[in-house]
């Protein structure tokens, strides 16, 4: 086990650490652009620490392409500064001085980790690494050999090495982990026999079976909410989130304070009950109709882009055509003048190929021109179908959520005619005996109870105009980023493949250059 030495300085890795540790493991050519000026460590993906004195783990934020790491014999302490290496795929940290597991919650991509000789005494914060196959923990303080059960959760894992550590002394100590985790291949550097894996389950069944029926629990459960989100998450890509039933309706009552009081009043729970009925229909008729919005919208937008595909397939093909007959014609050429070199022929061929090549330019700018072209009516003809779509959902979600205020306002005005019976009653003494004491208080004065109503009837129409223009909103938000998107993606296109003409032109004139012969200098 890594024990720190006293007669060598901790080491931190610092920029100069970082740099000599990339030339080493950057391929030769590479290495040597390295030396020569400070390489973008974002093309990095394999780097090595290994005896290196290393005491903390920081400064490797930059690398977050990285897939594999290696800090094994150093005096490291602490897993941290991992944070931001969510792309890590291989991690060594054996032969170090860790005590604790943790740190690891953003490396989901994790698939191979090696913890071998380290202090840890326990197996715990490895939620987030279910896609980790191999596990390498030997050689610790690991003593408590139900504390294996906790990697029961790591379902991809197939080999684990536990070697070397205090519990592997127990009686069945193999027998306990094989039956506690059955999808296990290799333990310890042995292959699992499938009679050792039924012997296994036949001497733990009591305890496993508990554990099998409480995870299938779990799993139900959470398939259950898992459900339910990517149902949330459909309804909010369709804008129609929560108006499937009462939601907005109740929203409405909440927090209505001394108003809610009215509702013992005389008829006004069947006011209330018509009232929700009529509101929960319109919010129905909203959803129905966003969700077959949302429909048309996706086919629409995926009618598109199978369109732009088409268009660049043919264009692929076509540009292709034009580079093998220029290539087979090219490629004769070469050949001739390799023999040649030098001569009227040779010069003559050459201009030949200035010439064809110059040609392949045209043939090529032009028909991309005309791709270009061809997209951008198709642009401009998704744009139109785009705001025609919002235009027209909009207009309709404008026209429902009016409804719902016109609901709100009639009820409104029902409300305050029977409240207007109430006052006139109070007026005259002619209340019932059992009227609530509350809404005997709450009449005494005419203008409290109006404004009490009108208040709430304001914080109401406050909630419905909420949430008709977070609808209107992200309508216009959709409406706009989806034709920007495409905008783009084509503007990125047209210049990705001018920067490539260019390229493979200069490419073909260099080649054409290569095959003259430099006349000797006097």
């Amino acid at each position: 086990m890594s024990q720190f030495n006293n007669s060598i300085e901790p080491n931190i890795i610092d920029d100069e650490m970082l740099q000599k540790a990339i030339e080493e493991k950057c391929p030769e050519d590479l290495g040597d652009i390295a030396r020569q000026e400070s390489i973008n460590v974002k093309v990095v993906t394999e780097i090595q620490f290994s005896f290196k004195n290393i005491l903390q783990i920081n400064n490797l934020w930059p690398l977050e392409n990285l897939t594999k790491l290696q800090l094994d014999n150093n005096v490291i302490e602490k897993i941290e500064g991992l944070e931001s290496l969510v792309h890590l795929v291989w991690l060594d940290l054996s032969f170090n001085n860790i005590e604790v597991i943790e740190g690891l919650d953003t490396l989901v991509k994790l698939q191979d980790l090696s913890l071998y000789n380290n202090r840890i005494s326990k197996i715990e914060h490895m939620d987030t690494l279910q896609e980790l196959q191999i596990f390498s923990i030997g050689k610790n303080n690991l003593t408590i050999l139900e504390d294996v059960i906790y990697l029961r959760r790591l379902k991809s894992l197939q080999t684990l090495n536990l070697s070397g550590n205090p519990f592997c002394s127990e009686e069945h100590y193999r027998l306990f982990v094989v039956a506690h985790l059955p999808s296990l291949v290799y333990l310890d550097f042995k292959l699992v026999r499938n009679s050792t894996r039924k012997a296994a389950a036949l001497k733990y069944e009591d305890l496993t079976k508990p554990l099998e029926q409480e995870e299938a629990q779990v799993l139900a459960l959470q398939e259950a909410e898992d459900a339910k989100q990517k149902e949330l998450e459909y309804h909010q890509a369709a804008f129609v989130e929560y108006l499937n039933g009462s939601f907005l309706f109740d929203s409405l009552h909440e927090e209505e304070g001394e108003a809610a009081k009215l509702a013992s009043l005389p008829g006004v729970e069947d006011l209330l009950q018509a009232y929700e009925k009529g509101f929960v229909l319109l919010c129905e008729n909203l959803y129905n109709y966003g969700l077959e919005e949302y429909e048309k919208r996706e086919a629409e937008v995926s009618k598109f882009y199978k369109r732009v595909h088409e268009i660049l397939a043919v264009n692929q093909q076509e540009s292709k055509r034009i580079i093998s007959d220029f290539e087979s014609r090219n490629q004769r050429r070469l050949d001739e003048l390799y023999q040649e070199r030098s001569g009227e022929i040779a010069e003559s061929k050459r201009a030949q190929g200035k010439e064809d090549i110059h040609q392949l330019w045209d043939a090529l700018m032009t028909l991309e021109a005309l791709v270009s072209s061809d997209l951008e009516e198709l642009l401009q003809d998704f744009k139109r179908s785009i705001d025609a779509i919002a235009s027209a959902f909009t207009e309709n979600i404008q026209g429902m959520f009016s409804q719902c205020r016109d609901l709100e306002n009639q009820h409104l005005e029902k409300l305050m005619d029977i409240v207007k019976d109430t006052l006139k009653k109070v007026d005259h003494y002619e209340l019932e005996e059992d009227f609530p004491d509350d809404l005997r208080k709450l009449f005494k004065k005419k203008n409290t109870v109006v404004n009490i109503i009108n208040v709430s009837h304001s914080i109401r129409l406050r909630k419905i105009d909420k949430r008709e223009s977070d609808m209107l909103s992200n309508t216009y938000q959709w409406q706009k980023s989806v034709t920007e998107k495409a905008f783009q993606i084509e503007n990125d296109r047209n210049r990705a493949c001018i920067e490539k003409i260019m390229c493979f032109i200069n490419t073909l004139q260099k080649e054409l250059d290569s095959t003259v012969i430099l006349e000797p200098t006097e």
